[in-house]
């Protein structure tokens, strides 16, 4: 935030869209109380059997992921892990590969740190 006694209310479903569900970052405008260099926060509505367009590789920051609803599987260079129970996350850090997939419908919570340029997918 610019001043730290400033507020913003928002809804995930009516922000996120407007950056593919991120809702903080360093890609929302500086002035913007939502623009951030050291933390990025995403709210990832995901039909099911969408998958990541392409790996994440060479990842320059740490990043957690909770499911809030749904089955979610993250894909890692020789490790799969799969989200079912809402409350289950998973967490890897720099330099960790990964791409990922809905199983089912799922609503996911992602925080990654620090907020820097890049690995975005283009659009089709």
């Amino acid at each position: 935030m610019t001043d730290p006694g400033e507020i913003y209310v928002g809804s995930a479903d009516i922000d996120g869209p407007k950056e593919r569900g991120w809702l903080l970052g360093h890609f929302l405008p500086p002035g913007d109380p939502r623009h951030s260099d050291e933390v990025e926060i995403k709210w990832g509505r995901h039909p099911a059997g969408e998958r990541r367009a392409a790996w994440v590789r060479g990842e320059h920051r740490t990043a957690v992921l909770f499911l809030i609803s749904g089955r979610f599987t993250l894909l890692f260079p020789g490790r799969t892990v799969t989200l079912s129970t809402p409350g289950e996350y998973v967490l890897w850090g720099m330099g960790v590969d990964h791409s990922w997939h809905a199983e089912q419908e799922s609503v996911v919570l992602t925080v990654r740190w620090p907020s820097v340029p890049g690995y975005r997918v283009p659009l089709p």
